[in-house]
């Protein structure tokens, strides 16, 4: 089965058809007021990027040519992530049918398909009332939007959050968009980095294909995507050999550090910046910490439970290192794969700043990394 025909698996407009039927329009609100909602956005997108670039000094902030931004719906949104799928699902959703095909050469491909349309479509459509903001730089490796990828904010969910909240819409809105802004300048300022990530992706894939079904393809990449500030991510390897769990490891790392730089960029506003950032905070934790129990529970069923960890320890990692050597020299990580952390490197930042940073050390440590990735 080549690549293409993989990639044909994933019906993209019946996904997005699925989540429409199934998931919720979002607050009613009137077209002038919805007009407003997408220019503060729009607005608060574009003002984030100066913020970003300041505290974080990356130089990539100042050319996003590439990439695009959108304010989207629930529906616009789960369709896009499908057309991400049709790349990220691949190293799984591959192997996964050939091994069906061997086992039931005449199965139905078109059942097949729509099955897995559906279960993408099921989970997308819980999902698209979650996330507030995505980076998304995937897609284009299909031929979808821009080159260097779209940062999409969902509008309904940005509205229905502010309102639950009671916050200051214009502060809730910049403050959602530094944390996204920030996945669009790493990937700028480390133009390998997706490539590299879909080459463990699909290393990943190469190494568990015997262990993962079509649920556990979906998931794994579910999330992947899935985001929102304050949440995080995680990927299950059930049975995985040493070589996937290896994998897992450097995959954990690279997510933990994507999220932790976006929160500490994001908490490092000011009052000055966002007036009620203070306020903002705290009932959004309160938020995180007090969902549904039916959110929770589905959240485990998805196996996204531990996100917010992911998050945290991210966020301590990056902290820790710069405030012991600032930005500027933490900023390296985004030169070259082998400067990114190990998971073992993201609870203990020290060991990252002795390999990475202490010119003396190097020779001595350069070969711990990949012990550590073994461990």
């Amino acid at each position: 089965m080549s690549e293409n025909n993989t990639q044909n698996l994933l019906n993209v407009e019946r996904i997005a058809k699925i989540v429409g039927s199934l998931a919720p329009a979002g607050p009613r609100m009137k077209p002038q007021e919805m007009a407003g909602v997408v220019a503060s956005l729009r607005k608060a997108a574009e003002e984030s990027v100066d913020h970003v670039h300041r505290i974080t000094g990356l130089d990539a902030a100042q050319d996003l040519r590439d990439s695009e931004v959108l304010v989207v719906d629930r529906s616009t949104w789960a369709k896009a992530n499908a057309q991400a799928f049709s790349i990220m699902l691949v190293p799984f959703v591959k192997p996964a049918f050939e091994k069906i095909q061997q086992k039931k050469p005449h199965a139905d491909l078109d059942k097949l398909k729509e099955g897995l349309a559906f279960e993408v479509g099921a989970v997308l459509s819980f999902l698209s009332t979650k996330v507030l903001g995505q980076y998304e730089p995937y897609a284009a490796l299909a031929g979808y939007g821009q080159p260097g990828g779209r940062l999409m904010l969902l509008a309904p969910n940005v509205v229905s959050v502010e309102r639950e909240l009671n916050v200051e819409p214009e502060d809730f809105r910049l403050w959602v968009c530094l944390h996204e802004q920030t996945h669009r300048v790493q990937f700028a300022a480390a133009p390998w980095l997706r490539d590299y990530f879909l080459a463990k992706i699909t290393e990943l894939g190469d190494s568990a294909a015997s262990t993962f079904d079509l649920k556990d393809a979906f998931r794994a990449a579910a999330q992947a995507r899935a985001e929102e500030p304050g949440q995080g991510r995680a990927h299950p390897v059930k049975e995985a050999t040493a070589k996937a769990r290896k994998i897992a490891s450097e995959l954990t790392a690279i997510m933990s550090l994507l999220e932790g730089h976006a929160n500490v960029v994001m908490d490092a506003v000011d009052a000055q910046i966002v007036p009620t950032v203070k306020t903002i905070r705290r009932r959004f934790n309160r938020r995180s910490s007090t969902q549904k129990f039916l959110t929770k529970l589905i959240y485990r069923l998805l196996g996204m439970n531990k996100k917010m960890a992911q998050y945290r320890d991210g966020q301590k990692f990056v902290q820790h290192i710069v405030d012991a050597v600032g930005m500027e020299r933490f900023n390296v990580v985004w030169e070259r794969p082998e400067n990114l952390p190990t998971e073992r490197e993201i609870h203990n930042p020290d060991a990252w700043i002795k390999r990475v940073l202490d010119e003396d050390a190097k020779v001595a440590v350069a070969g711990n990394r990949d012990e550590e990735n073994t461990a």
